[in-house]
């Protein structure tokens, strides 16, 4: 399975952009023992529409042309669930995996947010909780669950969450 993170901005040099690229490469080597091919990184262009709507409906366009066929997918937007333990997430992915889903896409939009067609097509849409976060911190946010998700199902010790799974 490969893992597609897409999101609507790009990254500027710095810190930002290195932590998510730290995400991104741990990702990618804790993966290989897992099954996982690849963990790449899209960033698309915010759209210049006028409209609100016009805007997500382009960015969905594009980020929908960056999702590998049959992929799992997970999006993050503000109507989504704050209430998933990073267990049940691992538990999500590892059945992605198992079900045979050649990819695993992960989808952040832009400032106004995900146009209902990425929200239909989502196996699971997930949110960091009600306040408003920088995009770049949740790409980052994102990357960190992605791995973390990894790290519980390799039963790597970087998870030291409720030892019981009931968190």
């Amino acid at each position: 399975m490969r893992v597609v993170v897409a999101a609507v901005g790009r990254l500027k040099s710095g810190p930002e952009r290195e932590l998510a690229e730290r995400y991104r490469e741990r990702s990618v080597q804790i993966g290989r023992g897992l099954g996982l091919s690849a963990c790449d990184m899209v960033e698309l262009p915010e759209s210049r529409a006028r409209r609100a709507a016009d805007r997500c409906a382009e960015e969905a366009t594009g980020l929908l042309g960056h999702i590998p066929e049959s992929a799992a997918l997970i999006v993050y937007d503000e109507r989504g669930r704050a209430d998933l333990p990073s267990e049940r997430l691992a538990e999500r992915v590892g059945g992605f995996r198992d079900a045979g889903r050649p990819a695993l896409a992960v989808v952040i939009g832009g400032p106004d947010g995900l146009d209902a067609r990425l929200r239909a097509r989502a196996d699971l849409t997930l949110s960091f909780g009600a306040a408003t976060l920088p995009h770049a911190l949740v790409r980052i946010l994102a990357l960190e669950q992605v791995y973390r998700s990894l790290t519980i199902l390799a039963g790597h010790p970087y998870h030291r969450g409720d030892p019981d799974g009931s968190a």
